[in-house]
């Protein structure tokens, strides 16, 4: 089984690789982007609590999918881009391991515990 999902979240990151595809922007912007939402990591400098939180803020497909239809519906490219980046990168960190964050610290994901 998690062999098939790693499949499947290999598939929505190269859909969002597809998708960026339709956007006006050089290529190179997506490599450049594409780490962008680890940002939210740094929520871990003030405890798991906010750590967690603003970590899975960044990393929620749901919020993503948000972005990027309200982007559609609004003709706003950068809206666009801002949901296709979150939900590559989301979909990228999910295919190796590191899932939505517990309040118990960085290393336990809804995926299981990282380094386990």
């Amino acid at each position: 089984m998690q062999t098939t999902l790693k499949i499947e979240e290999l598939a929505m990151f190269l859909g969002g690789i597809f998708a960026f595809s339709f956007l006006s922007l050089e290529w190179w912007w997506f490599p450049v982007l594409l780490f962008l939402p680890d940002v939210g990591m740094l929520g871990y400098l003030f405890g798991n609590r906010s750590g967690a939180v603003l970590y899975n803020l960044f990393h929620h497909k749901g919020i993503a999918v948000i972005v990027g239809i309200a982007g559609v519906l609004l003709n706003h490219e950068i809206l666009q881009l801002i949901g296709i980046i979150l939900f590559s990168h989301a979909s990228l960190d999910r295919m190796l391991g590191y899932g939505l964050k517990y309040e118990r610290g960085f290393k336990y994901t809804h995926l299981g515990e990282i380094g386990k």
